[in-house]
């Protein structure tokens, strides 16, 4: 009898966007857990799990031999560089920073052409990954916030697309204005930028100076963003 496999938290998120039948492909797939708990649960048509390096794809076939996984293809490859847009209309890039995630498909332009779904998910400098996604043809059309060991994650969807967002959307999520976790994001990311305008504050360089001014910009911005939350989520307060 197989073993049984529980996704984390970020990842059981990304799995329930997924529609059935899905032609999927997971770019730095490590373990493979995502696209073997698809494949085990009937949930796709076919899957790749690609990855740059040769050690977490051997983890990834691992995982699909302990858990019985068939038919998944293994893919050696940097990015999206060795998988054809006709192969996966649903492409997973999750567990990487946002720069990277927005690197990626910036060597992939084929994933804007509207029949192509993005489940995306940074570990950080998320702000830069929606920054790429509204100027290069990308609409975020569902996002939200996942608490995995004690940290969140925001998980996005997007497809090709028109977006503007403001100064708080891009750093404090495009649409989680009812998202349970919104206020507590933003609060973590206004305590953090406030530790960083302090450290400039003590500097007397013109450079940092112009960077703690950009830096109150934001926090202004969250601020607002905050109160627009509460707003939403805590009638009468």
């Amino acid at each position: 009898m197989p073993k049984h496999l529980e996704l984390p938290p970020r990842l059981a998120l990304i799995a329930s966007w997924v529609r059935p039948g899905a032609k999927l492909a997971d770019v730095g797939t490590d373990h493979a857990y995502l696209p073997v708990w698809l494949t085990l649960h009937g949930r796709v048509a076919s899957a790749i799990a690609s990855d740059l390096r040769k050690g977490p794809l051997a983890r990834a076939r691992e995982t699909g031999r302990t858990y019985g996984a068939a038919g998944i293809d293994f893919r050696l490859g940097d990015g999206l560089a060795f998988i054809r847009p006709d192969e996966a209309d649903t492409i997973v890039i999750a567990g990487m920073g946002g720069e990277n995630i927005a690197a990626i498909l910036a060597d992939a332009p084929w994933t804007a052409d509207g029949h192509h779904t993005l489940l995306l998910q940074p570990q950080s400098r998320a702000e830069d990954l929606r920054r790429f996604l509204m100027d290069r043809g990308y609409a975020i059309t569902r996002e939200a916030l996942v608490l995995d060991r004690g940290t969140i994650y925001p998980v996005l969807e997007a497809e090709a697309g028109e977006m503007e967002l403001t100064l708080g959307q891009l750093h404090g999520g495009a649409k989680l204005l009812h998202d349970p976790l919104g206020e507590r994001y933003i609060i973590e990311k206004i305590i953090r930028l406030q530790g960083a305008v302090a450290g400039l504050n003590r500097s007397s360089a013109t450079a940092d100076r112009e960077k703690a001014d950009a830096l109150r910009d934001i926090l202004t911005a969250l601020l607002s963003m905050r109160e627009e939350w509460r707003h939403a989520n805590c009638p009468g307060n």
